[in-house]
């Protein structure tokens, strides 16, 4: 596995061919069937999957319980681990307005008076998943196990996060391994609120969702009637509003479906917006892994090859909900898909599903 040498990436090479192929006529009634036996098969009591193909939305809902007062793909839903997406765009856009470099280290932004060390964990680490940490500090699982089917991260505050990260010492020197880590971003977002003296909330509204036009995103619960209720496995068993604790950076994100493809298209076609070299630079392959290094990663995304060109891609989870986002540059192609039941293991059908349908897009290529 290979990290970036640079604290960070910079600008983002051409590989993504020469822009977004113009709008073409193309057979929606085949992807509407699609939509909806995606939708089918999640077999969850609310879903939603929302495709953007060249500009033009198709949002096909449905679910196995009643359907809701308010429409379901006007409800927010949590998106767990691809809030990381928001979180790495935010700190490109920090990046590259010059209030910071990347290359701080994470310990000295939560306390200027701690020595840096040789070498330190800096924020491009904790971003990438390079920082040698764990997917969870150490003693979360002892403070979590009472909630654990409920709401196990609002048991681990802000101030464990970041304590456990400072005497954490890791095995490996940061840069050198990949792992994924809640625990790395959520430490992210504690440093970034510390350097800049800005709450975290405060930070993504006013850099991301304000300047994107996000209306309908929230870092925390607001309204049980907007916004979605997660279930457990059985689809039956209810479960209350996900809490991030002190983990918001990596996963307290809720979103409706409208506003996650407003997002995803705002990566697809970036000219023009307040957040565009950011936007760019969140495409940027930094650590490549595994064997011919097939395993890409930038600082927000997965990134998977295709027929046509990247694909870029990232999933998350929360006690009750599960969702999906990805673009593709190469068919002008953007998708987002929620869904209000958690399915453990390897045999889950929404997630799978949410991906093969936009690696098997076939939307018209130049």
């Amino acid at each position: 596995m290979t990290a970036s040498a640079a604290p960070w990436p910079g600008d983002p090479l051409d590989d993504d061919g020469a822009g977004p192929v113009p709008p073409e006529a193309h057979d929606d009634a085949e992807l509407r069937e699609r939509l909806a036996a995606a939708v089918a098969a999640a077999d969850a009591p609310d879903v939603v999957v929302a495709v953007s193909r060249h500009g033009r939305r198709i949002v096909h809902s449905g679910g196995t319980a009643p359907p809701p007062e308010v429409l379901r793909p006007d409800l927010r839903y949590e998106i767990g681990s691809a809030s990381k997406t928001f979180t790495g765009l935010l700190l490109a856009h920090l990046v590259r307005r010059g209030t910071l470099t990347g290359g701080e280290p994470a310990a000295a932004c939560l306390d200027p008076d701690r020595p840096a060390g040789p070498d330190p964990v800096t924020l491009a680490h904790l971003v990438t998943h390079t920082a040698g940490l764990p997917a969870l500090p150490r003693d979360f699982y002892a403070r979590a196990l009472p909630a654990w089917q409920t709401n196990p991260f609002a048991r681990y505050p802000a101030a464990r996060v970041t304590a456990a990260f400072l005497r954490h010492r890791p095995r490996h020197r940061p840069g050198t391994r990949w792992r994924y880590s809640n625990f790395g971003v959520a430490v992210l977002g504690h440093a970034l609120a510390s350097v800049t003296g800005t709450s975290w909330e405060e930070l993504l509204t006013a850099h991301v969702l304000r300047p994107l036009g996000l209306s309908g995103t929230a870092l925390r619960a607001e309204d049980p009637a907007t916004d979605a209720t997660g279930h457990r496995g059985d689809g039956r068993t209810a479960v209350a509003a996900f809490d991030a604790g002190g983990f918001q950076a990596a996963g307290a994100v809720r979103a409706t479906p409208q506003d996650l493809l407003g997002f995803l298209e705002a990566h697809l076609r970036p000219d023009g917006s307040p957040l565009a070299g950011a936007l760019r630079a969140v495409r940027t392959p930094v650590v490549r892994r595994g064997l011919g290094h097939r395993h890409v990663h930038t600082v927000a995304w997965f990134r998977h090859p295709t027929d046509g060109g990247p694909m870029y891609f990232h999933a998350g989870a929360t006690p009750g909900q599960q969702a999906f986002l990805g673009f593709r540059p190469d068919t002008d192609t953007a998708l987002a898909a929620v869904c209000t039941r958690r399915v453990r293991g390897s045999h889950d059908p929404f997630v799978s599903g949410a991906y093969a349908l936009l690696a098997e897009d076939r939307s018209p290529s130049r």
